[in-house]
């Protein structure tokens, strides 16, 4: 009986291991094809100017509709918050500073004239449309504003004529392809239905497990500081008439003095403000980062209707064109908390040597401003 049982054992033994080994297979097969597939797709070259589908205008006034009916059901009593980003961690005082020896090719804009220093507000925040503690996993966000600049902007007479923004979140891509798919994707979370939102039908075709992926990535365990993560401004823009670019904002710290944060309590609801206060209020250290740039080769395949591929770091390299520096100051109290909530980021708020392009920027323009005015009509807040 023993022998039985022994010869059974290695009979399933061996039907399992042949199992596990044709699994294996089947999936070295399938990632082999999946790369050959993607390096056949994601191929170059690409169109260096922007291709506009003849639905966008109707898929964003659904998208719009879709975002004012979540804001609407995230707000705080009676203050309406944001539709992405609602908590903010602190909005920080920064200067940003032009590189003296910029190439040419890049002194366009707010960054024409080499050494030239901008006041700027800066905004941290979490990613999620309703305030929920630090150590969920979200995506997280930092939102400059220069102030002061002068020049026709893109989007005039709507109270930003003198500023210029950038908006950026801490992942190098989206995980939406274009504003058709953002429709899909939005409406589905809107109606509480996520998995829907990258498995629209029983049809393999329409499954966007890649995206899916990236979404997941996206939603992200906290740093142990803002100042700690990179930011990316994803979606592409001008800068000038010649270049379209993509930008960034890392940690510098070999620009600023050494600063080594103590260990917090991660546990607390509130603990990347607490980060922010310990370094910049308690412990007075500035912080410092890098806003850099990357310009597309158009022979390569870096997409400007596509923001969920990223730009080739080894075909065009990152390029530093400004410090932001932050310097130690007291930020948390309740009138700049006020101020900060009223403060509006949008990408167009811009010159047009930075105009943003491709479809989710063109998307961004008209949701932002019309969540804006809501949310500021309905707060009672003058402006946009």
């Amino acid at each position: 009986m023993r022998a039985l049982l022994t010869r059974l054992w290695l009979l399933l033994g061996k039907c399992l291991l042949r199992l596990v080994g044709a699994a294996l297979v089947l999936g070295l097969l399938g990632w082999g094809i999946g790369s050959l597939y993607y390096a056949w797709k994601f191929s170059g070259p690409v169109a260096n100017r922007e291709q506009i589908p003849p639905d966008e205008a109707q898929l964003t006034q659904a998208i719009i509709e879709d975002a004012i009916r979540i804001v609407d059901q995230h707000r705080d009593n009676t203050r309406v918050l944001r539709d992405a980003h609602a908590k903010a961690h602190g909005c920080v005082k920064a200067e940003v500073r032009v590189e003296a020896d910029l190439p040419v090719d890049l002194r366009q804009g707010v960054f024409a004239q080499p050494g030239k220093v901008w006041n700027a507000w800066v905004r941290f925040s979490n990613g999620n449309a309703y305030p929920q503690q630090d150590s969920e996993r979200d995506a997280r966000g930092m939102a400059i504003k220069l102030l002061d600049v002068p020049g026709a902007k893109l989007m005039p007479g709507i109270g930003h004529d003198n500023e210029q923004d950038f908006v950026m979140f801490n992942h190098p891509v989206f995980f939406i392809r274009d504003v058709a798919e953002y429709q899909q994707n939005f409406a589905a979370q809107a109606r509480g239905q996520r998995l829907l939102a990258f498995f629209p039908s029983w049809n393999p075709s329409t499954w966007e497990i890649r995206h899916m992926l990236i979404a997941m990535q996206t939603l992200a365990s906290a740093p142990a500081s803002p100042m700690q993560a990179s930011y990316f401004g994803i979606a592409p823009y001008k800068l000038g008439e010649g270049n379209n670019i993509k930008f960034r904002s890392i940690p510098a710290p070999d620009r600023c003095p050494g600063y080594q944060l103590p260990a917090l309590n991660e546990k607390l609801p509130n603990f990347l403000r607490s980060a922010l206060y310990q370094q910049l209020s308690v412990d007075r250290a500035p912080a410092c980062f890098a806003l850099q740039v990357q310009k597309q080769d158009a022979n390569r395949y870096m997409p400007i209707e596509d923001p969920s591929v990223a730009w080739s770091e080894k075909d065009s390299p990152f390029q530093t064109v400004a410090l932001i520096s932050i310097p130690a100051q007291d930020f948390d109290s309740r009138e700049q908390n006020l101020l900060c909530d009223n403060l509006s980021f949008n990408p167009w708020h811009a010159l047009p040597e930075h105009r943003p392009i491709g479809g989710i920027n063109r998307l961004r323009k008209a949701v932002y401003e019309a969540v804006s005015v809501y949310r500021h009509q309905r707060n009672g807040v003058p402006g946009d």
